[in-house]
């Protein structure tokens, strides 16, 4: 998403108000008053006909009479009129506008996308960056800039707020300012024509006055944007969210949706913002009360919580929400709780909850907590006091915040009691401890933490490396589906479905399609008893619903009586379908094996979606289920497996009843590659699907198509790895190596590549910081988004231990107009032509992207790689004062 003139939008110099008015009740009066209010130091050009000033301002007459070009218009004048108006602008040199005029809500849908089209198509020929329509504007309270509808105003601070809905704008300011909350920006987009969510986050994300992103998202319309913008975000600073869910959601039961659940989208959206590193809340307090958390509290390096309290109810409750929050209490050592017994001077005080007497003092409370923060078992610590007569809760308080000043463990604080722990609180959290009144807001607090600490793991983990034994037959998935496609047909048969799974290396029993009672008992002798035999009808989705499926047949007079009798049961449920044969499939005999389901159905929104759970003939009823986006890896598939009720049976250490879950995760992986691999699958379903420990047996499936132009990873929320740029390149010495992007299985060859680089080689490529990596920071290098960032590796094998030799990387503007670059290449393999190689295939891809500039700033004393970059025809501009020199090479 582009960025261009997003300054104007957000820093403007000057401001001109299209459609001002003296009427109290017009935008342009609001405008006007908002803006002069506010204290926007720069100019406030009015512009109107019907009055010769505007809250004290002189105006013009039309857009052509103003003295200079305006960065930011805030048009206030009918929605009808906002495409001329834009021209008109973009002339003068205007190069953003927020639509706050009245109509456009009023409009017909027709009439709505019409008008949207004509401000887009005005709007691009001069570059203008388009707000709205049907929104409130914005607030920058930092610059004064208040170009909003709004009746109140935010206070400065270092949150910013970004929400769809109009009545949440003007709410939240009312809620903040009563609370004392500050904004560094507060932003109401509207109907998203143009800016979005995906390109203010990428603006915020980037700004160092911002500390959190917190927003209100009823909708998302771009979800690879968003995705990409939010995962970006969240690297950098918190970014949480509040969604409803939607009750006017079209229906999803079975007639309408052959797969998703009720709460299904709902489902989705949580797992596409815990993919993106977004913590997600449930109400107003809870998004302020995260983001301040999330912004003061020291980071969390593990779940577990201690509790201190001088009020054992209190600890008790603190314990229950945590428990039930999904977060462990902390198990204090037992030299720590022997300790602690002797300041308490009470046997078992070192259990968690630690309870303190009712009269604790501040040293008492200081001496447990310094303990606490001490132990190995302890992650993070909430300190619960209950005011009693005779304690002095403020000296508790600095003593709590001191301690908290010493440790690098995050440190929380409830001070219960409205007005008599005020100035307690205000002590803590003047010191910057986390401070709250009520157990239950401290609790959400944490869980905050925990859920922000557990997404960003999921956001930067490294993950296990794939089988390399994976070789999935593509080319014959693909064929099996255009054949059916050719024929017409919008669902696979049930020997195809065997085709295409089995291909993609999901095992499945072996199946045979017969068109009469004859034929079935010909397939059943070929197959081998017991067999099943289940009816087949285009009306019927599901032949066990309708009694059409007879089990364990052993001999042929049984499958000759079990045709008859499924077809007249079939008859009596639907007496006009049409039965077109039989399906014969060995018994799968897998005695106290899992029943466990694999759908795949196309989000609206999202693209392919992932499902998991509980399978067999009660799935639907049971809904245990789980829904995830791919691309999957095994740590990914582990994380939705985990997110099932089932899950804990398949984990269980009873031997008659152990699961393969290696085996489970690589079916989910198997199949989330398949429906990239061949974006004509439509829907498919895996029930059930047994697991055991000798892996996992599809027993009956289903795969419906449709067609579809474009690559299957087009359709997918997150760009999965692109397999299509590896290459194999000769080195000058005749060595063969792989140039691939980097994967996230790469970490540890790439530690030890940047262990193994010359001293100079780290100081030239970081600028002179050399650092002293470790396998937590590879993360950041090898878990990249490719949608945005590429790195290019070469990477070779020695006796098969995967080697990095070089890598060149790039970091693309979010409008494509630029990507920076970095290379760097193995101190003992410079000569071989591998920087060259390198530095080609960065070229080439930059320009298949269609990006304008290529990029890099280097060292003046780097002189292979000033050297390099002029072989290659980048522009050199030495920069003498700031000791750098500046390459760039223009791609289209």
């Amino acid at each position: 998403m582009s960025l261009s003139n997003l300054d104007a939008l957000f820093k403007p110099s000057a401001v001109t108000v299209v459609g001002a008015s003296s009427d109290p009740g017009n935008a342009g009066f609001l405008a006007m008053r908002n803006l002069l209010a506010g204290g926007f130091k720069g100019p406030v050009m009015p512009i109107t006909r019907t009055a010769k000033a505007v809250s004290g301002v002189l105006t013009y007459e039309s857009v052509e009479a103003l003295p200079m070009p305006p960065d930011l218009a805030l048009i206030c004048s009918p929605a009808a009129q906002a495409p001329g108006l834009l021209r008109r602008l973009g002339d003068k040199g205007a190069r953003a506008a927020a639509l706050l005029g009245p109509g456009f809500g009023a409009l017909s849908p027709h009439a709505r996308e019409d008008l949207k089209n004509d401000v887009l198509t005005a709007a691009r020929e001069y570059g203008m960056r388009i707000l709205g329509p049907g929104c409130l504007g914005l607030i920058v309270p930092g610059s004064g800039l208040n170009a909003s509808l709004a009746e109140e105003t935010a206070l400065p601070g270092r949150i910013a707020f970004v929400t769809q809905s109009d009545s949440l704008f003007t709410m939240v300011l009312d809620w903040a300012k009563a609370n004392q909350i500050g904004f560094s920006h507060f932003i109401s987009l509207g109907d998203q024509i143009d800016v979005d969510f995906a390109s203010v986050i990428d603006w915020l994300g980037s700004d160092p006055n911002v500390r959190s992103i917190l927003l209100y998202v009823e909708s998302v319309q771009a979800a690879r944007r968003f995705m990409s913008a939010a995962r970006a975000g969240a690297r950098n600073k918190p970014v949480l969210v509040m969604k409803p869910e939607d009750v006017f959601a079209q229906d999803t039961s079975e007639d309408n949706c052959l797969f998703s659940l009720d709460d299904e989208s709902d489902a989705i959206y949580d797992v596409a913002f815990r993919r993106a590193g977004i913590v997600r809340v449930p109400d107003i307090d809870s998004l302020f009360d995260g983001a301040r958390t999330l912004a003061r509290a020291l980071p969390l390096h593990g779940d577990a919580l201690a509790i201190l309290t001088n009020g054992r109810s209190t600890g008790l409750l603190a314990a229950d929400a945590c428990l039930k929050g999904g977060a462990p209490l902390a198990c204090v050592g037992p030299e720590t709780a022997a300790e602690i017994e002797k300041v308490v001077r009470r046997d078992r005080a070192g259990d968690n909850p630690v309870v303190l007497p009712y009269n604790a003092d501040a040293r008492m409370y200081a001496d447990a907590l310094s303990l606490l923060v001490k132990d190995k078992g302890v992650n993070a610590v909430l300190v619960a006091h209950v005011p009693f007569a005779g304690v002095k809760g403020e000296e508790v308080a600095r003593s709590v915040a001191e301690m908290a000043s010493r440790t690098k463990r995050p440190v929380l604080a409830c001070w219960s009691g409205a007005n008599r722990s005020r100035e307690a609180r205000a002590i803590l959290q003047e010191e910057g401890v986390p401070t709250f009144e009520t157990t239950d807001q401290a609790m959400h607090a944490f869980l905050h933490m925990v859920h922000y600490r557990r997404n960003q793991e999921m956001l930067m983990e490294t993950p296990d490396s794939l089988p390399r034994d994976f070789f999935p037959d593509t080319t014959h998935a693909r064929e099996v589906v255009r054949k059916a496609l050719a024929e017409e047909r919008a669902r696979l048969t049930d020997p195809e479905t065997k085709e295409l799974l089995t291909a993609y290396g999901v095992p499945m029993v072996e199946t045979r399609v017969v068109k009469s009672a004859r034929e079935a008992v010909l397939a059943a002798e070929e197959l081998g008893y017991p067999v099943a035999l289940k009816v087949r009808s285009p009306e019927v989705r599901q032949p066990f619903e309708m009694g059409g499926v007879a089990l364990d047949l052993e001999t042929p007079e049984q499958v000759w009586d079990a045709a008859a009798h499924v077809a007249h049961r079939l008859h009596r449920h639907m007496p006009t379908a049409h039965i077109s044969g039989f399906t014969v499939q060995q018994m799968g005999r897998r005695p106290g094996a899992h029943e466990l389901y694999i759908g795949m159905y196309v989000d609206p929104v999202f693209g392919p979606t992932v499902r998991f759970g509980h399978g067999g003939l009660a799935s639907r009823v049971i809904k245990d289920f789980a829904v995830s986006l791919p691309p999957l890896n095994m740590a990914l598939a582990q994380d939705v497996i985990d997110r099932t009720r089932i899950s804990r049976l398949l984990k269980t250490t009873d031997t008659a009843r152990q699961v393969d879950l290696d085996d489970v995760c690589l079916t989910l992986i198997q199949v989330t590659q398949l429906i990239i691999d061949v974006p004509q699958i439509a829907a498919l379903e895996i029930n059930p699907l047994f697991a055991d420990d000798k892996g996992v047996l599809a027993l009956s499936a289903q795969v419906w198509v449709a067609p579809y132009e474009g690559e299957g990873a087009d359709r997918l929320a997150i760009r999965p790895y692109p397999s299509e740029l590896e290459e194999c390149v000769t080195l000058k010495d005749g060595q063969r190596v792989t140039l691939r992007p980097i994967r996230p299985e790469d970490a540890p060859a790439h530690l030890e590549f940047v262990r193994n680089l010359d001293k100079d080689d780290l100081r030239l490529r970081f600028f002179g910081v050399v650092q002293n990596f470790e396998f937590s920071d590879m993360p950041k290098f090898t878990q990249i988004d490719y949608d945005r960032e590429m790195a290019f590796i070469a990477s070779t094998e020695v006796r098969g231990t995967p080697k990095t030799l070089g890598v060149v990387r790039t970091s693309t503007k979010p409008d494509n107009s630029e990507a920076e670059f970095a290379i760097i290449v193995a101190t003992d393999m410079k000569g071989q032509g591998l920087g060259s190689l390198l530095m080609e295939k960065i070229i080439r891809y930059t320009k298949a992207r269609g990006t304008t500039w290529l990029t890099a700033e280097t060292l003046p004393e780097n002189k292979g790689m000033v050297g390099l970059a002029k072989k290659f025809g980048f522009e050199i501009n030495v920069i003498y004062e700031d000791d750098l020199v500046k390459m760039r090479l223009r791609m289209n």
